[in-house]
């Protein structure tokens, strides 16, 4: 169900990046302000108010407990997730890719900002997390098989002699797939020391790309504050120069 839904998740904000994108081969300066196109604004500001359920559900106990045995938390994020995706797109199609005033532009780059940040936070911090959970017990096995092959070459002091006395770069031509003339203890070492050596680097690897998509949660919460300011001033702006076109 998760991979299904980080599928879904990942092929929407794909598509809300394309659409954004789609300014250049496309504009309707008209659109936003047709029926139609107030349809599409006013159902994706919708949609963008109802993350807020999320963190105000989360945060306060007295709703928390009446809401969850109802809702789960779990439902409220997909909630969160989905129309705070969903939200963004139909806002896109609202412009009619009509990027002229700067409140537009602003509140359309925050907006796919507090997307993509959120995305990070939800779908690729948790998958970093979950490989360097995986890869940690791989590295142990490695280790444990890489000191019983050692183990093994130290009772053979004629393997010993055959292991090369530049290590590195035996490991590093394994690394690239170019097979080494060594074989028994031996071999078996500087095949598992490679195995290990890969396997650390790609734990810190996804370390630092962790501690990058950790600071996401940061920017999500504060472009998410910014997002709600300048939908306001949308929101405003719309209501009262439409009513004095009207005047």
């Amino acid at each position: 169900m998760k991979e299904r839904e980080g599928i879904v998740v990942s092929s929407t904000v794909g598509l809300l990046l394309l659409a954004w994108l789609g300014f250049l081969l496309h504009r309707s300066p008209r659109f936003a302000g047709s029926g139609m196109g107030a349809v599409f604004g006013i159902a994706g500001a919708v949609l963008m108010l109802v993350p807020l359920a999320y963190p105000i559900v989360k945060r306060i106990r007295f709703l928390k407990a009446r809401i969850t045995p109802h809702v789960s938390m779990q439902s409220l994020l997909t909630l969160h997730v989905y129309a705070g995706i969903l939200g963004p797109l139909l806002a896109i199609i609202h412009t009619g890719h009509k990027f002229n005033s700067v409140l537009g532009i602003a509140l359309t780059a925050v907006m796919l900002l507090v997307v993509v940040s959120g995305f990070a936070v939800r779908y690729l911090l948790t998958h970093c997390a979950h490989e360097i959970k995986d890869k940690l017990l791989l590295l142990q096995t490695a280790r444990g098989d890489l000191d019983s092959a050692w183990g093994v070459l130290e009772h053979t002091p004629a393997e010993m002699r055959v292991l090369p006395k530049t290590p590195v770069l035996a490991t590093g031509l394994a690394s690239l797939g170019i097979e080494l003339p060594f074989g028994g203890p031996a071999g078996e070492v500087i095949r598992t020391a490679d195995g290990v050596a890969d396997l650390e680097y790609a734990i810190r690897t996804h370390e630092l790309f962790k501690r990058w998509f950790s600071r996401s949660l940061t920017l999500h919460i504060t472009a998410s504050f910014v997002l709600y300011v300048l939908l306001l001033l949308h929101i405003w702006s719309g209501i009262h120069f439409g009513l004095r076109w009207f005047s």
